[in-house]
């Protein structure tokens, strides 16, 4: 088979396509095709630089099931699912977790199962740790990204009583509001649409302290970029605000019912229309240096999307 990987940290072009023997589902996991292939943020961030090498890019993938590990159960190979996967979905074949996977229903194409199987579970978790009440106002920053367009979507359906949308460009604004953001300002404003309850913050960096600052006495923000950033704990002592980190595999390792629960109503929410994922581009598998590209120049509205290429999948199913 083929995959993508990387012997060196730098930009986008030191993603290589090479050949690789077909990965192994161990216990536990499933062996998966991908259709459709996510691309992040922290993925983007990998690469330019960070963790071992050589490194295998991509841990969100939907695809069709093709073997199953040892002890293996839930699913049979022809299922169609959705998961976050093991480093390495850049590739004709992935692997993935069973207990990070669940069936995509009918009526649900790859590409929208792709991005809600990250950033649907993110922006869920995150108002569930802010614990958003029916009337309580949120401001979501990095509004228009793969996460931030779907909680702006979310949070009004959660009973958000007005939701701001934080974004770095006009463009971005307008695409905020289209999808249902009662506000939507630009990172260069004055003001962020404060006070505001909740705070869901995709950005990081220099704009948390920013955000932050838009919070209403006794509010919360919800940190979950990879951006970091820099608090000064008596901005938080000043307004009584609270501040909790958050991680996706931490809640859905530590909280699984919750998990269950929220993969239960994306899906809904999704098979009804009611949520709709934003796809900003499909790339072929051996372009995703385009596609890191598109997401460094944050240029993208919504879910970067790669689909392995057609001339792979044919010789693979030869």
């Amino acid at each position: 088979m083929r995959r993508v990987r990387f012997h060196s940290h730098g930009d986008p072009e030191v993603l290589r396509v090479e050949e690789a023997e077909a990965p192994v589902p161990g216990p536990g996991d499933l062996l998966v095709r991908p259709e459709a292939i996510g691309v992040t943020l922290p993925m983007v961030r990998r690469v330019r630089g960070g963790g071992p090498l050589p490194g295998l890019p991509g841990d969100e993938l939907a695809g069709e099931v093709v073997a199953l590990g040892p002890g293996t159960t839930g699913f049979a190979v022809g299922d169609r699912i959705a998961a976050l996967g093991h480093p390495g979905a850049y590739a004709e074949l992935a692997l993935a977790p069973a207990r990070m996977a669940s069936r995509i229903p009918d009526g649900v194409g790859a590409a929208q199962a792709v991005a809600l199987v990250r950033g649907g579970h993110v922006a869920l978790a995150a108002l569930d740790t802010a614990a958003l009440r029916d009337g309580e106002s949120v401001l979501i920053t990095a509004a228009a990204g793969a996460t931030g367009h779907l909680a702006v979507q979310l949070a009004a359906l959660q009973g958000a009583s007005r939701v701001v949308a934080a974004v770095s460009t006009p463009e971005k604004a307008a695409f905020a509001r289209a999808l249902g953001a009662d506000e939507a300002v630009t990172y260069d404003q004055e003001s962020w649409g404060a006070p505001v309850d909740v705070v869901l913050d995709g950005a990081g960096g220099d704009l948390l302290p920013r955000a932050l600052g838009a919070l209403a006495p006794g509010g919360r923000l919800i940190q979950f970029s990879s951006g970091g950033g820099t608090l000064l704990a008596h901005d938080l002592l000043a307004g009584a605000k609270t501040v909790t980190g958050m991680t996706m595999r931490h809640f859905a390792t530590t909280r699984p019912e919750r998990y269950a629960e929220h993969r239960a109503r994306l899906w809904e929410l999704a098979a009804s229309g009611r949520l709709r994922a934003t796809i900003h581009a499909e790339l072929p598998l051996s372009d995703a240096a385009a596609a890191h590209r598109l997401i460094e120049a944050r240029a993208n509205l919504g879910k970067v999307v790669l689909r392995p290429d057609a001339a792979w999948g044919s010789e693979a199913a030869g």
